[in-house]
C-alpha cells in the first residue's frame, strides 16, 4: 500500500484535487462547475463540490493508504506562512458571515471533511492572508484602513523555495521578486523565505490583469461610485471579473487576445502592452523594496506560459538580475510538499488560533 495524500484545491468553477505520494503525483483531476449551480457564497458550495469529488475520487485511492488530506488556504486571520492544522477555530473562522467570499475558503473545510472519513489530520498551506509585512508596508495613508497582505502566497512561497534550490544558496538568505501573474496578480518583494511586502491582488492594488482592475485615480473612482447607484457587490463584480483586459477585449484569455493583436486590434495591443507595462511596474517597485539586492526575478502563475507575455516583459526587467520563469501555479504540488513537511516530521504543525 502506497502512503498518500489527498489534495484539495477549489477555484472559482472548478475544484482540482489530487492523490500525491511522497515521490509523485499518482493523479489528478479537475471537476468542472457550473456556475448556474455554485451558490453564491463560496461555503454553501460544500455540499455540491463534495458529491462530484466522490464521484471521481475513489478509483483514485486503489492500492493507496491514505495519511493526511490538504487544500488550499481560504481568507483567515493574518498570519505567517507556514503549514496550519485544520481545527474547529478555523472552520468556524471559515463560516463566519463577515469572512470575505473565496472559494479558497472550502479547501480547509473539504479537507476537513475527508481527513474525518479516513480518520487522519488535514492541513492548508501557506493560506492567501500570510502576513509577514514590514511596518512600512502597512500604512495606506488614511487612518480608516492598512494595506493588507493577500496573496499567491502558496505559489509564491513554493517558487522561492524551489529557486533557492536551483542557485543552491539557503532559504534564509535569498532576496526575490516573484511576481505570480494570472487572472489575478501578485507581486512580492520576497526576503529570507518572507513576503515582506505585495500589492493587495484581491483588493485590486497593483497591476491590472486578465479580470481585474489595479490601483484606480482616487477622484475619478468616488465620482463613478456616488453617481452609478450600482450596489457594493455589483462594483466589486465589476472591479474583479469584469476589468482588466476583460474590460478592453471582451475576453480574459491571453490567448486570444494575441490573436486580436495580430489580426490588427489596436485597442488589444494597447491593452496588452499597458497590463505587461505595469506589471514591470510593479516589479521595479517591490526590487526597492528589497533595495536593488535582487537573487533573482521569479515570473511565475498561468501566464508564464505565454511566450508572447515574457518576452514583452523582458526588456522591461532584465537589468534587475537573472529571470527564472516557472510557468503555471504549482499549487497541488506546493500543498502537497507543505503537508509532507509536516507528515515526515521536517517541521511541526502550526495550530491556528
Amino acid at each position: 500500500m502506497t502512503e498518500v495524500l489527498i489534495v484539495i484545491n477549489p477555484g472559482s468553477t472548478s475544484t482540482k484535487f489530487a492523490v500525491w505520494s511522497r515521490e509523485y503525483c499518482v493523479s489528478e483531476q479537475v471537476v468542472r462547475h457550473e456556475a448556474s449551480q455554485l451558490a453564491p457564497r463560496a461555503v454553501d458550495q460544500f455540499d455540491y463540490r463534495r458529491e462530484l469529488i466522490d464521484q471521481a475520487l475513489e478509483p483514485l485511492l486503489k492500492d493507496s493508504e491514505v495519511i493526511g488530506v490538504v487544500g488550499r488556504g481560504g481568507l483567515l486571520k493574518p498570519l505567517a506562512g507556514g503549514t496550519y492544522l485544520v481545527n474547529q477555530a478555523m472552520l468556524g473562522d471559515l463560516n463566519l458571515p463577515t469572512t470575505g467570499n473565496h472559494a479558497s475558503n472550502l479547501g480547509a473545510i473539504l479537507a476537513y471533511h475527508y481527513a474525518q472519513r479516513f480518520r487522519v489530520d488535514a492541513f492548508v498551506v501557506d493560506p492567501v492572508t500570510v502576513d509577514e509585512f514590514l511596518p512600512f508596508s502597512r500604512p495606506s495613508g488614511v487612518v480608516w484602513f492598512e494595506r493588507k497582505s493577500r496573496s499567491h502566497a502558496l505559489n509564491i512561497k513554493y517558487s522561492v523555495n524551489r529557486a533557492a534550490h536551483e542557485i543552491d544558496k539557503p532559504l534564509s538568505r535569498t532576496r526575490f521578486v516573484v511576481a505570480h501573474l494570472g487572472g489575478g496578480t501578485s507581486i512580492a518583494a520576497v526576503q529570507f523565505g518572507r513576503i515582506i511586502d505585495v500589492n493587495d491582488a484581491l483588493a485590486g492594488m497593483g497591476p491590472y490583469s486578465p479580470e481585474r482592475a489595479g490601483a484606480l485615480p482616487i477622484g475619478p473612482l468616488v465620482k463613478y461610485v456616488l453617481e452609478s447607484g450600482a450596489t457594493y457587490e455589483q462594483l466589486i463584480h465589476e472591479l474583479t471579473k469584469r476589468s482588466g483586459l476583460m474590460a478592453y477585449c471582451g475576453t480574459s484569455d491571453v490567448r486570444e487576445v494575441m490573436v486580436q493583436i495580430r489580426n490588427g486590434n489596436a485597442q488589444a495591443a494597447l491593452a496588452f502592452g499597458a497590463m505587461i507595462y505595469q506589471d514591470a511596474k510593479e516589479i521595479g517597485a517591490m526590487a526597492v523594496a528589497l533595495q536593488g539586492q535582487l537573487d533573482a526575478v521569479i515570473i511565475t502563475g498561468g501566464l508564464a506560459h505565454s511566450h508572447d507575455v515574457i518576452q514583452t516583459l523582458r526588456p522591461y526587467i532584465e537589468h534587475l538580475g537573472p529571470i527564472i520563469v516557472y510557468p503555471g501555479e504549482g499549487e497541488l504540488e506546493a500543498l502537497a510538499a507543505g503537508a509532507f513537511r509536516v507528515l515526515d516530521g521536517v517541521e511541526p504543525p502550526i495550530i491556528y488560533v
